[in-house]
């Protein structure tokens, strides 16, 4: 598979009032073309930090991120980021949202209008798309935050537990509307979690993360057959690959 980007030997080290504490021991691994990856590991273990230094958020203690090649120095249109609070702007409405993203293209307000209405439609909110974000249920939200990112159609998707904040009927609607948008794009996608079911359900490979300093303890291929529905989360499947995660990460959190 082609490899999009490259974590070699990163690691991340904080200062504290109380000194040094290392977030993450040196991670390498890559990540490739139409591949969904998941970060699955405790709080703490250094999975958000991580994937904010793939963002060009935050810089690494040692190491670098390559995409195509390229040292990440900071924030780039080749890579798009869904965090788990929803950053729309409150005075725009949902398509002003998306629209805002593709400003700077060289695209007329016409080509950005009728784009926008398009990742919108993906997401099934083409009907709210003169709607604020305060008329917008939370899981709507996200979806616009979504189809946002999706609309320069960057190289990586980046996802910091983006359905954390809802409640579980719509974080499983949300989980299967992120299957069906993934498998229309087949973008390279790392997505961060702690939801062992929700990481099966989505993945296509689930990188396990040690208690921190965080490091890649276990690099398991989910050999699921997509497309994948909601059924998938009943499946033996899914609850044999259930019972071997859960063992591995409980053993982090007992550490």
């Amino acid at each position: 598979m082609n490899a999009v980007a490259e974590f070699a030997n990163v690691s991340k080290t904080f200062a504290t009032k109380k000194g040094e504490v290392q977030a993450l021991a040196p991670v390498s691994f890559q990540l490739h073309a139409d591949e969904f990856t998941t970060l699955l590991g405790t709080s703490g273990c250094g999975k958000s930090t991580l994937l904010h230094i793939a963002a060009g958020l935050e810089t690494a203690s040692s190491g670098e991120v390559l995409v195509d090649g390229v040292r990440v120095d900071g924030p780039g249109r080749d890579r798009g980021m869904v965090f788990q609070s929803y950053s729309l702007f409150p005075w725009l409405t949902a398509a002003e949202n998306v629209e805002f993203a593709l400003k700077g293209l060289g695209l007329s307000r016409a080509e950005r209008r009728e784009i926008a209405h398009e990742q919108l439609r993906l997401v099934g909110l083409e009907k709210f798309a003169d709607a604020k974000p305060a008329e917008l249920s939370g899981g709507m939200r996200q979806r616009v935050g979504i189809a946002r990112v999706l609309s320069y159609r960057p190289k990586i998707l980046l996802m910091d537990e983006p359905f954390g904040a809802l409640d579980a009927q719509t974080r499983i609607e949300m989980q299967e509307l992120l299957t069906e948008v993934w498998e229309s794009h087949r973008l390279c996608v790392l997505f961060v979690t702690h939801d062992i079911e929700e990481a099966i359900y989505l993945s296509d490979r689930i990188l396990v993360m040690s208690a921190r300093p965080g490091r890649i303890k276990d690099d398991v291929r989910i050999e699921i057959p997509r497309p994948r529905g909601p059924e998938v989360l009943t499946s033996p499947a899914l609850m044999e690959y259930k019972e071997s995660l859960t063992a591995s990460v409980r053993a982090e959190a007992l550490a």
